[in-house]
């Protein structure tokens, strides 16, 4: 499906594109910012259906790799005028799941030049809501569903703030394949396929029955499908009401099977997804007791084109992700800082040398803020408390390899490295990896006597898995301790076939 108003190559500079890789379809918007608002003017849709070829062993069909391989290079040839910086790309629930899905991204690089972002559930949740919020405005408190190919998010807020968020594995065609198969229908299977999702969505209940809503919206391609339907069948003019949806039970079940199904709306790649999403959908009222359910156009999407939109304009929301870590775990700011300070400053003078990005910037000042959060469980392992929490904290606006990269800084930002135990990434070479570990580290070291008046100015030069630092030979007497602990990390780092040479340094230790 291709719907163009303006070409979007007309001046690529001026545009950003956002790119969904969904476990039903690939979705491709692009848009340009008016006068703050988002103007959409490009979309494509392609079914893949990532999750159909997801087994038991969550491991991804070779068939199922190559449906997607194909869009991506389709989409590629209509982004090829635009920035990286300009585009961004969201893959969710079939490669979050994937057991291979490094094969997948790994493979995709050869014909899609932009990086691909896995995101968490509750991230993806976030960006639903988002998309919904800046699309439609309501002054009091909303719910949000959207059924996707491989797991359904639940989102409240008020205005543009997500209040709960959560993303469950129940999907259109997940379902459809464990509880429809062949489109085969029956009252029987309807039950089971609500009963599952029941019991799926059941430890969210109180939580979300309790933060309450006045309106409930659903987004995407199956709650459009449903109110489609029942619009054309005269059930409802526009909103959605359990009614509706128990009534569309029983003329599905009427009918068999899928394939022979003859619904206004329904078009031929929704059959053999219609009844799993509706099984879903009804599961959702009757826990959420949910009254009425109006659809929006809008959805993860243009969330993440409000978020590019935020970027562009220096608001992070990831910021306040930080911010809000460093809150909770009582982080000692002022050391926090002179970490950070020291780490950003060595970064500006190597980052040409190591080809490093402003985005490598940013995470390694946010890994420098918070590498000290596993204090509040024990100082004794505080790199290994800290890393955990940070694996496993929502931190909304981070994917999860720009999540697990934090985690991986601060998890070796003293002691022993094992190289074995740093991740394998995608986004992220190695090399990058440990240049970003080693300036922490040594900002680290050198402000272990957490003092404002202790370092001189620093100079860094930098080569291939090489860093020089030079100090004044007269504070490096004076610091022999520090001098001592320098040449420690000489030996650390060596182990990883990383040289740090520190002029003066051995002769300092000997004085």
């Amino acid at each position: 499906m291709t719907d163009t108003t303006e070409s979007p190559l007309t001046h690529p500079q001026a545009y950003m594109a956002a790119v969904d890789l969904g476990s039903n379809s690939f979705h491709m918007v692009i848009a340009r910012v008016i006068a703050g608002d988002i103007q959409l003017l490009h979309r494509e849709k392609q079914k893949v259906q990532l999750a159909e070829g997801l087994n038991d062993q969550l491991v991804l069909s070779e068939e199922a790799i190559e449906r997607g391989l194909n869009v991506l290079a389709q989409f590629a040839d209509t982004l090829k005028p635009f920035a990286p910086q300009s585009v961004r790309v969201i893959a969710t629930y079939t490669l979050r799941r994937a057991r291979n899905a490094a094969t997948f991204l790994r493979r995709a690089k050869a014909v899609f030049p932009f990086p691909i972002e896995v995101i968490s559930g509750q991230e993806e949740a976030r960006f639903i809501y988002q998309g919904v919020a800046h699309f439609e405005h309501f002054s009091g408190r909303r719910l949000v569903i959207d059924i996707g190919g491989g797991s359904t998010e639940f989102a409240i807020g008020e205005g543009v703030q997500p209040l709960r968020l959560s993303s469950r594995n129940m999907g259109c065609v997940s379902y459809a394949m464990q509880h429809f198969p062949q489109g085969r229908i029956s009252e029987k299977r309807f039950n089971r396929a609500i009963l599952q999702a029941e019991q799926e969505l059941e430890p969210i209940i109180s939580s979300f029955k309790a933060a309450g809503w006045q309106q409930a919206v659903g987004t995407s391609g199956t709650v459009k499908t449903i109110r489609d339907i029942i619009v054309g069948l005269g059930f409802s003019n526009n909103a959605i009401e359990r009614a509706h949806l128990l009534a569309l039970k029983d003329h599905l079940v009427a009918q068999e099977n899928s394939y022979q199904l003859d619904l206004p709306g329904l078009t031929d790649d929704r059959k053999l997804l219609i009844c799993s999403g509706l099984a879903i959908l009804i599961a959702a009222f009757n826990l959420l007791q949910i009254e009425q359910l109006v659809y929006c156009d809008a959805a993860l999407r243009e969330g993440v084109l409000y978020e590019m939109s935020d970027r562009l304009q220096h608001l992070d929301i990831r910021e306040h992700s930080v911010a809000s870590l460093q809150r909770r775990y009582d982080v000692d700011m002022a050391q926090a800082q002179r970490v950070s300070h020291t780490a950003l400053t060595l970064f500006s003078q190597v980052r040409n040398s190591w080809q490093l990005s402003d985005e490598d910037a940013l995470l390694l000042g946010w890994a420098a803020t918070l590498y000290e959060v596993g204090l509040h469980i024990n100082s004794s392992g505080v790199q290994k408390h800290s890393a955990y929490i940070l694996q496993n904290a929502n931190l909304p606006g981070f994917n999860q390899e720009q999540q697990q990269l934090v985690a991986t800084l601060v998890r070796f930002h003293r002691r022993k490295i094992r190289a074995d135990d740093i991740p394998t990434f995608s986004l992220y070479q190695l090399p990058q990896v440990v240049c970003l570990l080693v300036l922490l580290r040594l900002a680290v070291l050198l402000n272990q006597k957490r003092r404002d008046d202790i370092l001189p100015e620093l100079t860094a030069t930098a080569g291939v898995q090489y860093l020089q630092l030079q100090l004044p030979a007269d504070w490096l007497t004076q610091q022999s301790l520090l001098a001592a602990d320098l040449q420690l990390e000489q030996k650390a780092l060596k182990k990883i076939a990383f040289v740090l040479d520190c002029p003066g340094l051995a002769d300092s230790v000997l004085g």
